[in-house]
């Protein structure tokens, strides 16, 4: 298997900060649309997901590929009172778990973590080698 030198380790580092960037901006959109009832389009909020996909084969960053809507049901409250509720009496609600939302979060920022201290790590070797090589 040949390596293309292509994705430096700092190219591959800043590829995963940017998407696990991304990826807390949505997760915090999601929780932030938890309760949003309507869009502005006749249904409540849908929860966005991040999908994301390694560049060159494999070898290379990571970037976000698509983000996508999650198609599973609204649950349905019974809230008799509120302005978007049917004739029975049900709200229709986002479908964002926060439970899951924390979940995914938790992962998302380790991750951004750990690109950074990859990062510090890689500053502390060039400047030991500058060190040396004086």
């Amino acid at each position: 298997m040949e390596i293309d030198s292509t994705f430096s380790p700092i190219d591959i580092t800043i590829s995963g900060l940017r998407a696990q960037g991304k990826n807390v901006e949505l997760i915090s959109s999601n929780v932030a649309n938890a309760q949003v009832t309507d869009n502005g389009k006749g249904e409540p909020y849908r929860r966005l997901e991040a999908v994301l996909k390694t560049e060159d084969d494999g070898i290379g960053g990571v970037r976000i590929d698509e983000i996508l809507p999650d198609m599973s049901d609204f649950p349905r409250i019974s809230r008799p009172g509120h302005p978007d509720a049917d004739e029975q009496g049900y709200v229709a609600m986002p479908n964002v778990n926060l439970s899951a939302e924390m979940i995914n979060l938790t992962v998302a920022t380790r991750t951004y973590q750990a690109n950074a201290a990859i990062l510090k790590r890689y500053q502390q070797m060039v400047e030991t080698t500058l060190e040396l090589l004086r």
